[in-house]
C-alpha cells in the first residue's frame, strides 16, 4: 500500500509555494485562505516536517519544503498529462488540426471534399498557424509543420519535400526578352516572403546568378499573398510547385526558367508521442499519407 497524502493538500502546497502566499493560492484554487492553511498544516502533520516559514503576510519554503516541491510539481505534471490522454474519447469524430497556412489554403482545402467523401463522419476543425505547438498544453490533436523534422518529442510523418521554383504571370513577359538564365531573372522585380528572405539569393547562387542587393523587390507576409502579387504581374516569386499547381495548370502562372531550390525543409504531419490515436485521427493520417503517395507517383510519371 502506498502511503500518500491527500491530493487537495498537495495542490494547496504547490500553489502556495509558487505564489509565496496562502491568500494568492486560495484565489487560484477558489477556496478561502484558511482552507489552504488547514490543508498545509494537515500535510505538515502527515509528513512530520515543516514545509513553510510564516513571515508576516508571506510564506517561504523551508529546505525540506524546497526539495518536496520539486518532486510534487513533477508528479502533478505527470498526473495532468495522463489525465489529458485518458479523457480523450477513443471514438471521437472530431480532429483538431493546426496547419501551416500555405499548405492549408493551397493543398488541403481543395482536397477536403475528397476526404469527407471517404470519412463522412469525421469533423475536421482547422486552424492556420506557423507556430510549433506544444501538444501537452494545447487542444490540438495533430498538426502539419513546415521544418526540418527535428522534433524529438513528436511522432511525425513526412508529407512532401519542398522545392521552390520561380513563377510569374505570363503577361509579365509579354513583349520582353525571354528568361534564359538565372541572371535574366534579375531584370525583373523579385517578390520575397518575409522570414524567408534568403531563398532568392540561395537559388541564384546555386544557378550562377549575381547578388540581388540592387535588384528591384517587394516583400509579402505569406505565400498566398506573394502568389497573388505574381498573378497580377508585379514580379516573379518562388513557390513550391505543388502549392501553386492550380495556377500553373490554368495558365495563371508559368515557370519562366527550369531551375529549383531544395530548401532542405518539408511538410510533416505530427502529433504527440505516446498518444493513442482516435479512429478519426487514424482516418485522417491514413488519408493524407495515401494522398501524398498518389501525388508523388503522378509526378514521377510526368
Amino acid at each position: 500500500m502506498r502511503r500518500l497524502p491527500p491530493l487537495n493538500a498537495l495542490r494547496s502546497f504547490e500553489a502556495a509555494a509558487r505564489a509565496g502566499s496562502f491568500h494568492k493560492a486560495a484565489e487560484e484554487l477558489f477556496v478561502t485562505p484558511s482552507a489552504v492553511s488547514h490543508q498545509i498544516k494537515g500535510l505538515e502533520s502527515f509528513l512530520g516536517v515543516q514545509l513553510f516559514e510564516r513571515i508576516k503576510r508571506r510564506v517561504a519554503l523551508t529546505p525540506p519544503g524546497e526539495r518536496y516541491l520539486i518532486a510534487i510539481q513533477s508528479a502533478l505534471d505527470e498526473i495532468d498529462e495522463a489525465t489529458k490522454k485518458i479523457v480523450t474519447v477513443p471514438n471521437s469524430n472530431i480532429v483538431n488540426l493546426s496547419v501551416a497556412p500555405a499548405f492549408l489554403t493551397r493543398w488541403l482545402v481543395p482536397r477536403i471534399n475528397h476526404f469527407q467523401s471517404l470519412s463522412p463522419d469525421v469533423e475536421l476543425r482547422l486552424t492556420a498557424s506557423m507556430s510549433q505547438i506544444d501538444f501537452r498544453y494545447s487542444d490540438m490533436d495533430m498538426a502539419v509543420f513546415y521544418g526540418d523534422g527535428n522534433w524529438p518529442d513528436l511522432h511525425y510523418h513526412l508529407l512532401r519535400n519542398v522545392h521552390l521554383v520561380p513563377v510569374c504571370s505570363p503577361k509579365l513577359l509579354e513583349g520582353k526578352p525571354p528568361i534564359k538564365s538565372a541572371k535574366d531573372l534579375l531584370q525583373h522585380t523579385l517578390i520575397h516572403i518575409s522570414k524567408r528572405d534568403t531563398e532568392w539569393q540561395s537559388l541564384l547562387e546555386q544557378n550562377g546568378g549575381n547578388e540581388i542587393e540592387n535588384t528591384r523587390g517587394m516583400t509579402f507576409s505569406s505565400t498566398s499573398l506573394a502568389l497573388g502579387a505574381a498573378m497580377e504581374g508585379l514580379g516573379i516569386t518562388l513557390a513550391d510547385r505543388g502549392l501553386a499547381e492550380r495556377e500553373l495548370e490554368y495558365g495563371q502562372l508559368i515557370c519562366p526558367l527550369d531551375i529549383s531550390l531544395d530548401t532542405q525543409k518539408s511538410f510533416y504531419l505530427v502529433y504527440q508521442k505516446g498518444r493513442p490515436l482516435t479512429e478519426s485521427m487514424q482516418a485522417f493520417r491514413d488519408w493524407i499519407l495515401d494522398e501524398m503517395q498518389t501525388e508523388q507517383r503522378s509526378l514521377q510519371q510526368l
